[in-house]
């Protein structure tokens, strides 16, 4: 809908490879997060390998929520030299989709009208990394999930406070302790637009070790 030019550049060829290479290793063991995480390490090879090759810089598509509880692959989806949705949750997002679709601003460079299809916008959300997965599989929903991120990093509330208020604990607690354990994986990440109160990487730093809490 942009009018750029796609080019389908097919994995299977290189999961074979890495399949023969590592079956001696890893024989006897089932399929896991492993090779899902083999998946989008091949996919950021081969979009590096594009920009290494043609010059233009490669652009992460992680977004806040996600690198709030770790669902990004170092080395796969993160691998890129700048962050465009590095301070937006996953539901502001969703908000901007929407608006672009029925807004063009003055300086924008794309098309009048939609530039991306409905779908694109309400879908579940998945890393397309096996059969029918998406993210609720093993998270919350997105509403949820940015409702307690946002209090948890942007309001500097503790889990025991969100609690208090009524959220469910297990989630909170769960969530929390997502937050704390992805802190290694946001001080890899790339640099990115801000927009909010508490940007990962300089407003907010926490310590990777030490099994550092606040509450």
């Amino acid at each position: 809908m942009l009018g750029c030019r796609l080019d389908t550049v097919g994995i299977e060829p290189a999961m074979l490879a890495f399949d023969a290479m590592l079956s001696p290793l890893f024989e006897g063991r089932q399929r896991d997060i492993t090779e899902e995480n083999i998946q989008s390490r091949i996919r950021g090879l081969t979009l590096m390998a594009l920009s290494n090759k043609f010059g233009p810089m490669l652009l992460t598509t992680g977004n806040k929520s996600e690198m709030s509880v770790g669902y990004a692959t170092i080395y796969g989806d993160m691998a890129g030299g700048y962050s465009v949705l590095k301070d937006l949750y996953k539901t502001t997002v969703f908000r901007v989709s929407e608006w672009r679709n029925a807004h063009r601003p003055r300086l924008a460079l794309g098309p009048a009208g939609p530039v991306m299809p409905t779908r694109v916008i309400t879908k579940p959300p998945s890393a397309e990394l096996r059969p029918d997965q998406t993210d609720q599989d093993s998270l919350p929903p997105y509403d949820l999930l940015d409702r307690i991120l946002m209090a948890l990093v942007e309001g500097e509330k503790s889990a025991s406070e969100l609690i208090a208020a009524g959220l469910d604990a297990a989630t909170v607690t769960r969530v929390e302790r997502l937050l704390y354990v992805a802190e290694y994986k946001r001080r890899q990440a790339p640099p990115g637009v801000k927009i909010g109160s508490r940007n990962f990487g300089r407003d907010r730093r926490y310590p990777i070790s030490n099994a550092f809490r606040t509450s």
